[in-house]
């Protein structure tokens, strides 16, 4: 009996190793789904150069406003729809949605590192271009991550969180309980860790039905802020549908004004 039992822990233990393996150097396919969201360069009217053969690609909406927006949004989201509501919402704000790297029309393929770096940049472009202008960001799911990051390096007059978690490590690990997790992870967008620093004014939507980002997760950001944000509890919103819940524009309108 000693034996058998033995092979078949050996087995066991070889499947869950290959199956570690996989989420490995598969993860990046699990984190980012660009698929539905390509559209035409054409359809699209603002672009940023990051190479001679990098161009990201997105909308700018409300042009020539002494206030800005810059718009990160969710791992599969197609930002047309953001810009379709935020274009009338928000009348005194130039809102710029720049697709992810692989995203929309944009080239490249996105990881944290690159979404980072491609936030800084556009932050860079918008101060160069409209240097007077008031800054905020807003980042959803898992923008709220870069937009964390970005909060981190440079000055914003305001920050939105839409659906964040503290770290995706934490947030991945409640969906794989059984997989080292925050071993394996390469993007792990730190949220809690790139907020220690902000004190600028702060909301965070938080929708009662997600079932993305775990409540726990969202309840560690807060609780590691060095202050209390302004919190709009969307208790029937799902993570999919909070802005559509009609408190979501109440919220965003609100706190930008």
């Amino acid at each position: 009996m000693v034996r058998p039992l033995g092979i078949v822990a050996a087995i066991a233990i070889a499947a869950y190793l290959v199956v570690c393996a996989l989420l490995y150097f598969g993860q990046r396919d699990l984190l980012y789904f660009p698929q539905t969201t390509r559209v035409a360069p054409a359809q699209t009217d603002f672009a940023l150069q990051r190479g001679p053969a990098l161009a990201l690609r997105g909308w700018r909406v409300n042009p020539g406003r002494d206030k800005a927006l810059l718009y990160f949004g969710g791992n599969a989201e197609d930002l047309r729809h953001a810009r379709a509501q935020l274009a009338p919402l928000l009348p005194d704000y130039t809102v710029y949605l720049l697709a992810y790297r692989g995203y929309g029309a944009s080239d490249g393929a996105p990881s944290e590192a690159a979404l980072v770096d491609d936030a800084l940049a556009l932050y860079d472009h918008v101060r160069m271009t409209q240097p007077q202008a008031e800054i905020a960001v807003l980042g959803r799911s898992l923008g709220s991550g870069v937009a964390s990051q970005l909060a981190a390096r440079r000055p914003l007059a305001r920050l939105i969180l839409v659906t964040p978690f503290d770290s995706l490590a934490s947030a991945a690990q409640a969906h794989y309980p059984w997989a080292p997790v925050r071993w394996l992870l390469r993007d792990r967008y730190d949220s809690a860790s790139a907020l220690r620093a902000y004190r600028g004014p702060l909301l965070v939507l938080r929708a009662g039905r997600d079932q993305v980002i775990p409540a726990s997760s969202t309840q560690r950001l807060l609780d590691a802020l060095p202050q209390a944000p302004t919190l709009a509890e969307l208790p029937r919103a799902g993570h999919d549908d909070i802005s559509a819940d009609p408190r979501y524009a109440q919220a965003l309108r609100a706190f930008l004004r």
